[in-house]
């Protein structure tokens, strides 16, 4: 029997800010809801009172007509409700086994932990949920999506009958986000609730039943996923109409600023080879690709985290050899990395430093932080890239994942450069934000002629704001995309190694 969940008329607040207002929604078991809003609507906190994590003010939920009431988040699994977060509550350092087991050990008569059983039980979840994984692999061996599918069958095998998933794709590629679907659909096939929270909405639009979206704490729209489109809820979550139209600016290569970085035959030992390109000031590039297309170590190497085998860096005509981060940033290259909260804010320093971070060196009197120089910098930064914030010294956690996003890009923005190198520049941030940071790149590119390269796995992200695009395949530039070729078919054409129509134009010596 599918089991109905209900949440009734949910209140919160925290001191004065009001976060949930008299909220209400039934989920079915069987059935895949998405829980949209923008970073600060409220979805978070709504999952954790369901999640046990935190109490609601008022109201009630309901299992099967019954009211419950979860004062910590093992009472709610105990209920059946298990809550995979964005952070993995998994242990890299111990086989897959022993991961589903973290809590609920199972032991021998001796008080020892049963290997045995726990492995032999962790087979027969895979079985059952038709998971080709070997449970004596370590975690830490494990792509991110896989991660995912051992989160969700530690679930499964707890018995859960609703299963809160809060942004699981975030951090993976298309080829793993199509593994965590199969999975949902195979959790769904077992009569299994999904609560599904997400910022994609053309995800949502592919594996979601209804849909339910909140805004400033309010449920302001609910219903079946195929009776609406993208934009409509986009702008039930923004409360606005958003942009659909491209952002590309129709550049002709006579247009472009003088030549800023060049690259040459540049290889490493493993992850690209033979690269060449030339990038203009004012420009935005894009690169794209597939899952190992080498794009994000190319880039690395360029940006001096990286080793390189041959091939030459010319900046601003003159031939490069930083051999560190260190040395690039002093060059004018800043590099703006994937995955924000494992490679990009330190968690617990304040969104000041976390802004400032990176130019301690440079406004430095004999050793000591130039304190006043950089709130001065960070000030102007702040109001160009419209930070909401509330104190300077709050923890960088106390941001939205937007706002977060602009607070790293300040802080590279503060290093002057000429090249911004942006990884993934939008993930796991909001539509709103996402916009924002759009508009951010382009004036960034028109009006203080910074050379920007846009590294993204959404080809329809490179369409709208780049002006031409690199697509990579294996290590390689596949081809150049331009113009009217630069569309989706053309870049999964190019992505899975197909030949480009006309050879890419070369770079100039």
């Amino acid at each position: 029997m599918d089991v109905k969940i209900e949440m009734q008329h949910i209140v919160k607040s925290f001191g004065s800010n009001h976060v949930l207002k008299d909220v209400s929604l039934s989920i079915q078991g069987g059935e895949i809801c998405a829980l949209l809003g923008e970073n600060g609507a409220g979805k978070s906190t709504l999952m954790n009172i369901l999640g046990g994590v935190i109490q609601k003010d008022s109201g009630q939920i309901l299992m099967d007509g019954q009211e419950v009431i979860f004062e910590s988040p093992s009472e709610s699994l105990d209920a059946g409700i298990a809550f995979i977060h964005q952070e993995l509550n998994l242990v890299n350092d111990l086989p897959i086994y022993e991961n589903m087991f973290l809590g609920r050990e199972l032991k021998t008569k001796r008080g020892s932990l049963d290997l045995k059983r726990m492995y032999q039980k962790t087979v027969e979840i895979f079985e059952k949920m038709n998971v080709d994984l070997d449970p004596r692999r370590m975690v830490r061996d494990l792509d991110a999506s896989y991660k995912q599918i051992v989160e969700i069958c530690r679930a499964m095998m707890m018995n859960a009958s609703m299963v809160i998933m809060d942004e699981p794709t975030t951090s993976l590629t298309d080829t793993e986000i199509e593994r965590v679907f199969q999975m949902m659909e195979t959790l769904k096939e077992h009569h299994v609730g999904i609560i599904f929270i997400s910022h994609k909405l053309n995800e949502v639009m592919k594996i979601c039943d209804k849909y339910f979206v909140l805004r400033d704490g309010i449920l302001v729209s609910e219903g079946k996923v195929s009776e609406v489109t993208t934009k409509e809820l986009a702008s039930y979550m923004v409360g606005f109409d958003v942009r659909t139209e491209s952002l590309r600016r129709e550049k002709e290569p006579d247009d472009m600023g003088e030549e800023v970085l060049r690259v040459e035959n540049l290889t490493d030992a493993e992850h690209f080879r033979d690269i060449h390109f030339t990038l203009h000031a004012g420009e935005i590039l894009g690169v794209t690709g597939l899952l190992g297309d080498g794009r994000s170590e190319l880039f690395q190497a360029i940006f001096g985290a990286r080793p390189i085998q041959s091939g030459k860096i010319y900046l601003h005509g003159k031939e490069m050899n930083s051999k560190s981060t260190y040395e690039a940033i002093n060059a004018g290259i800043a590099y703006l990395p994937r995955n924000r909260k494992e490679n990009a804010i330190l968690k617990d320093m304040s969104i000041f430093e976390n802004a400032s971070i990176t130019t301690w060196p440079m406004f430095a009197k004999r050793g000591t932080i130039d304190t006043s120089k950089h709130q001065q910098i960070f000030k102007e930064q702040r109001d160009k890239l419209q930070i909401k914030m509330r104190e300077w010294t709050d923890s960088i956690t106390s941001l939205s994942g937007g706002n977060q996003q602009k607070v790293v890009l300040s802080k590279w923005l503060a290093t002057n450069p000429r090249v911004l190198i942006l990884d993934n520049p939008t993930q796991g941030v909001d539509v709103g934000a996402k916009e924002d940071i759009y508009d951010i790149i382009i004036q960034l590119a028109e009006e203080e002629n910074i050379a920007v390269i846009v590294l993204s796995s959404e080809a329809q992200e490179v369409i709208r704001v780049c002006d031409r695009a690199l697509v990579m395949y294996h290590g390689v530039i596949q081809g150049e995309v331009r113009g009217n070729d630069m569309n989706e078919n053309m870049i999964m054409h190019l992505a899975t190694g197909g030949e480009p129509k006309i050879k890419r134009r070369e770079y100039q010596s």
